[in-house]
């Protein structure tokens, strides 16, 4: 069995609820939904097809994506059949944003990312048995239609009142940017590929987030006007943080699922680093933990919150998930190693770079005095107080004391030949890149 068969195979849902239902509510992702009763009722039933959509309008998924993919494996788990779409013709187009008018990728990029998502959906979903996951691309079902058929055949089923009152729609035109034809018709193509897999697949339920709500309704309205048939939509809440902030963003850069574009070692920082507030509620939506397990973290938030063991246990589990095992196992390395507690030099040249990424930065060479790269990355003031710091005993350069003030960094200490950390006291850290 390989290393991404175990994980799939150790994800489990906690029979300690009376229903799937039951434990989808007590993890917070039911935002909103069709009739909870009936949903309810279908996860305890007989095997059904289920989807969710993901666009091609960036190389890789994010974490809001990973919300809709971990909800996804949980209804798997209960022995349902999931359809991951990867927007082949939506991509195109992309969905409203609240503020502005996205910018049209080319066909080739977009073709190019939806091979690169669909690898990515398929990471988290199981291949295997009755319920595996089927990948679809509504390219195949949009681009033979003409534009006439598909204003005669699906255009004629939409109001131009309702649609303007979806939340999307509404924001955009009270905006100075307004909306185009093109966006605002992107509610219609969404609603249109519900009804093509409810036609080919029998899918019953579309999956979403919260602020697609009115994309995913307009399926499910679809589907009763068209065919007379009866299919169920969940929108998930929008994570955000305690203080309101939006989640998943740092400094305005999402983190993506792609290691080259979010190094493993950021991303298992980003989930290290929540906060006490936020960190019982991340455990809930984003990993596989038991309610036992997660009341036992929540026990110990609040009553040693200084060991930061949910946060640590949180970190594992997602990098695992994402990136593997090798790579959270040299994340947890690299966390230790820059504080004194590993070998710097036994870490791989990526890793480093991940984490020398993630600290203040100089730009230094071998022979630059080690009281000047203090100044220049910003851990002290001046020159003159980085020699007081290095007389103190409190400068390191990969984790080595600093006994002279005039020290220099030496050829030895660059790290695979292009980098340096350096340390004052025990928690300030910057990093020495040639």
């Amino acid at each position: 069995m390989n290393e991404r068969a175990e994980i799939m195979a150790a994800q489990r849902n906690d029979d300690s609820f009376a229903t799937l239902w039951d434990e989808l509510e007590w993890r917070g992702l039911i935002h909103v939904s069709t009739d909870a009763g009936a949903l309810s009722a279908l996860f305890e039933g007989e095997p059904f097809t289920y989807y969710c959509g993901f666009d091609p309008t960036a190389p890789s998924l994010h974490l809001g994506n990973l919300v809709q993919l971990l909800l996804l494996r949980r209804i798997q788990l209960k022995g349902h059949k999931p359809l991951g779409l990867v927007g082949g013709s939506t991509g195109l187009i992309g969905d409203p944003r609240p503020t502005a008018e996205r910018t049209l990728n080319s066909r080739d990029t977009v073709a190019e990312w939806v091979t690169r998502l669909q690898g990515q959906v398929s990471r988290f979903l199981s291949s295997e048995g009755d319920t595996a996951v089927r990948l679809v691309n509504n390219l195949d079902w949009t681009a033979p239609l003409s534009a006439i058929d598909f204003l005669r055949e699906v255009g004629k089923h939409f109001r131009v009142g309702t649609m303007l009152k979806k939340d999307a729609v509404a924001a955009r035109l009270a905006s100075d940017e307004g909306i185009s034809y093109t966006e605002f018709s992107y509610q219609i193509l969404q609603g249109y590929d519900f009804l093509e897999l409810w036609r080919q697949y029998d899918c019953r339920l579309q999956t979403g987030g919260s602020d697609q709500w009115g994309n995913l309704t307009s399926g499910t309205d679809l589907i009763r006007k068209v065919e007379g048939g009866s299919a169920h939509a969940i929108g998930t809440p929008l994570i955000t943080n305690s203080d309101g902030t939006k989640f998943g963003k740092s400094e305005g850069n999402a983190i993506w699922l792609d290691a080259e574009m979010c190094s493993p070692y950021r991303f298992y920082q980003f989930w290290l680093n929540q906060a006490d507030a936020d960190v019982i509620d991340r455990l809930k939506v984003f990993t596989f933990l038991s309610r036992a397990e997660i009341e036992e973290y929540e026990r110990l938030v609040a009553e040693e919150p200084f060991r930061r063991a949910a946060q640590k246990r949180l970190a594992v589990e997602v990098t695992r998930l994402v990136h593997g095992s090798a790579a959270t196992q040299a994340a947890i390395d690299a966390s230790a190693a820059l504080f004194g507690q590993g070998d710097l030099a036994a870490l791989d040249e990526a890793t480093v770079a991940a984490a020398i990424a993630e600290l203040p930065q100089a730009s230094g060479s071998a022979g630059d005095a080690v009281a000047q790269l203090l100044a220049d990355a910003g851990l002290v003031e001046s020159v003159s107080e980085a020699r007081r710091a290095i007389a103190q005993g409190g400068v390191y350069v990969n984790n080595a004391k600093v006994e002279a003030q005039d020290a220099v960094l030496a050829e030895t200490d660059l790290l695979h030949g292009r980098f340096a950390v350096l340390r004052r006291g025990k928690k300030t850290l910057g990093g020495i890149a040639v």
